[in-house]
């Protein structure tokens, strides 16, 4: 009895997706979500960015917009001489993913604006940033 109700959960548990959810994220009313990137490892950044590359892909580009956030360590996503991340993060930026790279991050490792890859937003804080993103309705995921 408990195999077949076991059964029955995962069967209808397979179903849920993103049907059921109110509202359906469209061109009007996207999911937003904001992805931080702290380390400066490749297999951080890589599953940050493959991360962000899957969420695009199952919504639509159209349907999702993604903020990559990067501070810390992590601040090495967004330097022109890393040139395989470089193609990863300009891949992702043709569909509108925005990044946006630390002010404070950049002046403690003295990083220069040229330094970075082309359209990389700078603001003050990554923290911040994320606060600011998360009020204003954004869902926080740290793959």
């Amino acid at each position: 009895m408990k195999q077949i109700l076991l059964l029955m959960m995962v069967f209808v548990l397979s179903f849920a997706d993103t049907e059921f959810a109110e509202p359906k994220p469209s061109i009007d009313n996207p999911r937003k979500i904001v992805f931080p990137i702290t380390k400066g490892d490749d297999e951080s950044i890589n599953h940050v960015l493959s991360s962000a590359n899957n969420v695009m892909k199952f919504y639509g580009p159209e349907n999702v917009e993604i903020a990559i956030i990067c501070y810390s360590k992590g601040i090495r996503t967004l330097l022109k001489k890393e040139k395989k991340i470089a193609v990863r993060v300009r891949s992702l930026q043709t569909y509108d993913v925005e990044f946006i790279a630390c002010g404070n991050t950049m002046r403690t490792l003295k990083i220069k604006p040229e330094d970075l890859i082309e359209d990389v937003e700078i603001v003050t804080a990554g923290i911040v940033e994320l606060v600011e993103r998360d009020l204003k309705g954004w869902v926080y995921i740290r793959p």
